[in-house]
């Protein structure tokens, strides 16, 4: 019923009736005393009843109404950001320079194109940033944030700057933030095994400075690559396939959000079902919704035993599918890694190793465990092996040895950039597949690459279904970067089609924004917006990657 037509039966109602006393004396024709009559009272629970229902169907149609025009006229659309202009652009400098001292705050042209632009990077743009700010501790990155979150101005983490996918470009300028005088190791904890480190501190550095424990940390993508980059892209890498990605090794992070604010994401236990999971909502949003300024990362034992083997196939399908009966028997590799024929030859050709190799489709193992359960892994390797037609195994016998024979997977990329020419660029993408489509699109990729007329090898973290590519080409020319590009494009939608993602390890950065759409779709992508704008309402934390911003 329409609260109006409500009203009028209420007040028919009231008008109709007679004011009566609740009381009145009436003489008795058989007793002398009077006797209380007592008459029904005016407000009878039938008309109290239909009263408070008037009243709170009232107020509640006109709460309705109230609310839909609020909606309907009041909610304000999320407006396309607006940064800061020249102006207040030095003017944020010179703050920062006050506050934090002149040697903070770098605009040094050569200071600007580092890190900006990236030899590494399959993507990079004119744009670089207006300002470099090297603190030195959390409380200085929260004084970073608030002074840019004032101006409205960019920020972007430097770390590493070993990433892929231009994840620390600058397309709309602004300031970025280079943790390299963050490089401590905060504290070890042997008995917890876990240490604290600080963003800048290297995974093989690391390793090598909490050796004397008998600790280390598992997770180990290229040699250059730091902890707070790691974090950034949820990296892994060769021991992937055994210990998982970085997601897996994080116990809690220190973040200092757009407006200054420091969290920490939670305490030390090896689990926790208290609140939101922040630390893994963190973990791979490349900077977008804070800068991570301390992580507390879980360690592993070193095993008693390390053995590497490394074996020739006749096709790069044979090496693909024999991985893949290793992964399926159950036998626990500590890393497996593919080489095509190609990458082996750049290695050869680099001279990244003091041996020679077979230039053939290759597989890497690593073993370890007990003595007796490396040897028993090692057979029962061969034997799967065997079926498809592999060539001899060669083990290392010595720790020197080991090294030398992983190093070859290891230099893999660092080798193909030392035979560019002048002009030449590499363009390296990554994608990942479940496990049982994984020697498809490694052979119809490979068969791609080979047709493509130019310097191209595969390789990947076979064992966890991660396949990459590295193309060498000319950038200045059209026709071969148009050749490239769709080469990788088709790649992309191939591992899609196979239910697998735009990328394994390297992040979406600039490049795989459309992609990661693909991948997902609008609703999915929307739900990070929403995300990243609870927590960036200016939308400054290195704008423009994973996603671009969209009104909703």
């Amino acid at each position: 019923m329409e609260y109006g037509r409500l009203s009028t039966t209420v007040v028919r109602v009231l008008r109709t009736a007679k004011p009566q006393q609740n009381r009145r004396w009436q003489s008795s024709t058989t007793q002398q005393t009077p006797t209380p009559i007592i008459q029904p009272a005016f407000w009878t629970t039938g008309r109290v009843a239909l009263v408070t229902t008037f009243t709170g169907t009232t107020a509640y149609l006109y709460g309705i109404n109230d609310l839909s025009s609020h909606l309907r006229n009041e909610t304000p659309k999320r407006s396309t950001p607006v940064y800061a202009n020249k102006s207040e652009l030095q003017k944020a400098i010179a703050d920062l320079r006050s506050d934090l001292g002149e040697d903070v705050i770098s605009t040094d042209d050569e200071d600007l194109h580092r890190h900006g632009y990236s030899e590494w990077s399959s993507i990079n743009i004119d744009t670089l940033p207006v300002a470099v700010a090297y603190p030195k501790s959390t409380e200085e990155v929260s004084h970073i944030a608030k002074v840019c979150s004032k101006y409205r101005i960019p920020i972007i983490p430097y770390s590493g700057g070993s990433s892929l996918e231009a994840n620390f470009s600058a397309p709309l300028g602004g300031v970025s933030v280079d943790f390299c005088f963050m490089d401590k190791i905060l504290k070890l904890r042997p008995d917890d095994m876990d240490v604290t480190v600080q963003p800048s501190v290297g995974w093989m550095s690391l390793n090598e400075s909490i050796k004397d424990s008998n600790l280390f940390f598992p997770v180990d993508p290229g040699p250059s690559a730091m902890i707070g980059g790691m974090v950034g892209t949820s990296c892994s890498g060769t021991n992937a396939v055994r210990y998982g990605t970085m997601k897996d090794w994080v116990i809690n992070l220190t973040v200092v959000l757009a407006d200054g604010t420091v969290i920490k994401t939670k305490r030390r236990p090896r689990k926790s079902a208290a609140g939101y999971n922040l630390t893994n909502l963190f973990i791979g949003s490349e900077g977008t919704l804070g800068l991570v300024t301390e992580i507390t990362l879980k360690l592993a034992v070193i095993p008693q035993e390390t053995s590497v083997a490394v074996v020739g196939f006749p096709t790069f399908r044979a090496a693909a599918a024999t991985a893949m009966s290793v992964v399926r028997s159950g036998i626990p590799i500590a890393a497996m890694e593919i080489m095509d024929d190609v990458q082996m030859g750049v290695v050869n050709s680099a001279g990244a190793t003091a041996k020679k190799w077979a230039e053939v489709p290759t597989l890497f193992f690593k073993f370890s465990g007990t003595p007796q359960a490396v040897k028993e892994h090692i057979q029962q390797v061969r034997q799967l092996a065997q079926k498809q037609g592999a060539g001899e195994f060669e083990f290392a016998r010595n720790a020197e040895e080991q090294k030398a024979l992983w190093s070859a997977r290891k230099e893999a990329l660092w080798s193909m950039m030392a035979l560019r020419r002048e002009g030449d660029e590499i363009w390296s993408t990554d994608v990942a597949v479940p496990l049982s489509r994984l020697a498809d699109i490694a052979e119809v990729s490979k068969k791609e690459l080979d047709e493509l007329g130019l310097f191209a090898s595969a390789l990947g973290h076979i064992g966890d279904g991660n396949f990459h590519a590295s193309i060498m080409y000319k950038r200045a020319d059209p026709a071969e970067r148009e050749k490239v590009e769709g080469c990788v494009k088709r790649m992309v939608d191939r591992a899609l089609e196979m239910e697998g993602t735009c990328t394994g390890e390297h992040g979406v950065g600039l490049g795989k924004k459309a992609s990661l759409v693909k991948e997902l779709g609008v609703d999915t992508v929307d739900v990070m917006r929403k995300l990243k704008a609870s927590l960036d309402p200016l939308w400054i934390m290195n704008p423009s990657k994973v996603f671009d911003f969209r009104e909703f």
